[in-house]
């Protein structure tokens, strides 16, 4: 995997999660979290091997599948069984798959609770001996929107002190640390919160500009000489965003793709092979891809809509600049957007520096009327679609 020498977080919990303490982890994005449980996890396997070993909880189905991954490098030499249960796949073929008793289960809290309301006491009963219970991006899964999924989750598995517990993520909030007095030897690992933020390597930039130019500046951005072959993530807030984006992006020559929540799983799967691949240069995303993806080829994350909590900024511009390497953000700031980046710039404790090579006489001259035009065709075709599934869905419906 050419991991040469451990990182900072990693040096710091894995010889404790080892002597069988509780893990509080907190890093900034790409310093290793993923193997900082892992490894440990595997170690420990290899010494009592019995299924289900460990369950890790993480909030979307990419990460879910991409720290699947990473356990099945790391295990590749110990004949490592492990099953991913989210939504979007077959519920029979995973509640085969837990029948089985893998080591590891990487799991999304809602599709895992609802294999334990209707799939039966043969598939959840491995679930009843794990050792360790892992929640990745922890601040996320700790939110009210996930607290019915995961208390059902929790609801099978051993109690507290005969398992081991470990919470990582990039920013480590109140509702993290207030688990702390629930563990057992717990060990709490943060890096200061000035350096937590993001990595020294990014280049942190922003755009002013009107709400409703806002696809003709993204085309000018991504088809400067100097951007042109950069390999590219542009966040949005909405998913029909991110769908008439990626019709006026490809209208306009560029290769792009889109993931967010309203396409199919295979679709989503799809697209981010495709990116990861670089057979497509642009990735159009909501917050579905903002959190723990490491994909090496992003040199650039645009902020098409500025998000309205600074830690989902972090988590988004963490996609690049990952390891040491070099990256850059541009947000796209309008007039609605001013409170939003100044408390990112808060949060993150530096402020933002003006981008230079897109004005707006260049966007008029080179894209202006061109977007327009594609955007328009986008937002028909979108109507159109809509309006078929709708007839569609009437006439079923009727049947």
């Amino acid at each position: 995997m050419a991991i040469r020498r451990p990182s900072q977080i990693q040096i710091a919990c894995i010889p404790q999660i080892l002597k069988g303490r509780d893990c509080i982890g907190g890093a900034r994005t790409g310093s290793g979290k993923t193997i900082a449980f892992a490894a440990p996890i595997l170690q420990k396997l290899s010494e009592d091997p019995f299924g289900v070993f460990a369950l890790v909880l993480t909030p979307t189905r990419e990460l879910a599948l991409q720290i699947s991954e990473q356990f099945a490098a790391l295990g590749a030499s110990m004949n490592l069984r492990q099953a991913v249960v989210v939504g979007g796949m077959d519920m029979i073929t995973q509640a085969l798959a837990l029948q089985k008793r893998p080591h590891v289960v990487v799991a999304t809290p809602g599709r895992l609770a609802d294999h334990i309301r209707s799939s039966g006491e043969e598939a959840i009963a491995g679930l009843r001996r794990v050792k360790f219970l892992v929640l990745d991006e922890a601040d996320r899964l700790l939110t009210p929107g996930f607290a019915e999924e995961l208390e059902e989750c929790m609801s099978v598995m051993t109690k507290a002190k005969s398992r081991q517990t470990l919470l990582f993520s990039a920013t480590v909030t109140e509702s993290v640390m207030q688990l702390e007095k629930s563990f057992q030897h717990v060990f709490v690992h943060e890096v200061p919160s000035n350096s937590i933020s993001v990595p020294d390597t990014l280049d942190q930039t922003y755009l002013f500009i009107p709400t409703h130019v806002r696809e003709a500046y993204l085309v000018s951005l991504l088809t400067l000489p100097v951007n042109e072959n950069k390999s590219a993530i542009v966040f949005v807030n909405r998913a029909t965003t991110a769908e008439v984006l990626k019709r006026i992006l490809r209208s306009m020559d560029v290769r792009v793709t889109a993931l967010h929540s309203k396409i199919s799983q295979r679709e989503r799967t799809d697209s981010l092979g495709r990116f990861r691949a670089e057979a497509a240069r642009v990735l159009v995303a909501t917050d579905v891809a903002s959190r723990g993806l490491d994909i090496p080829v992003v040199q650039m994350v645009v902020n098409f809509d500025v998000p309205a909590d600074p830690d989902d900024y972090i988590h988004r511009v963490g996609r690049t600049a990952r390891a040491g390497r070099q990256g850059e953000s541009i947000t796209f700031v309008t007039e609605h957007d001013v409170n939003r980046v100044q408390a990112i710039e808060e949060r993150v404790g530096k402020k933002m520096s003006k981008y230079e090579l897109v004005t707006e006489n260049m966007v008029i001259r080179d894209s202006l009327q061109a977007t327009s035009n594609a955007k328009r065709e986008a937002l028909m075709d979108l109507d159109r679609e809509n309006s078929g599934l709708l007839r569609k869905k009437r006439k079923i419906d009727a049947r």
